[in-house]
């Protein structure tokens, strides 16, 4: 069975205690790995110039303690499957409303189950919403 590296353990457990059910949940069906929980100033500021984040400090999710916002990546990582996080993130949601857990996804922001009317795409990112 798949389990949580200890950086990954570390990462979500930075986070709010519903997306920490949430992913724990989830990494039994489906591996995954925790690429961001909170970040601190500095590391908001970098994801927005590199153009990982639109959201400057402190208006991101993952700016609060605990994070309300995860990154998380199907395991192992291939950027270019973009099929494959889709098909993670329909684990996820599927997931999370099992839990009564409300989510919302940076592949449909809007959260109309329709991923090609995003202006910006951020397949590993996870919201409490």
């Amino acid at each position: 069975m798949p389990h949580f590296s200890s950086s990954s353990a570390r990462k979500l457990g930075q986070c709010d205690d519903s997306l920490q059910r949430l992913f724990h949940q989830v990494i039994k069906g489906f591996d995954c790995t925790v690429l961001t929980g909170h970040r601190g100033q500095e590391e908001q500021d970098q994801a927005v110039a590199e153009g990982r984040s639109k959201t400057p400090w402190p208006s991101s999710k993952h700016n609060t303690r605990p994070s309300l916002g995860v990154d998380v990546a199907p395991y192992p990582i291939d950027w270019e499957d973009r099929d494959r996080f889709h098909m993670f993130a329909g684990y996820v949601i599927a997931t999370a409303e099992s839990m009564g857990i409300q989510i919302r996804w940076g592949g449909d922001w809007d959260g109309d189950k329709q991923t090609k009317d995003n202006s910006f795409d951020d397949l590993v990112h996870w919201e409490i919403s």
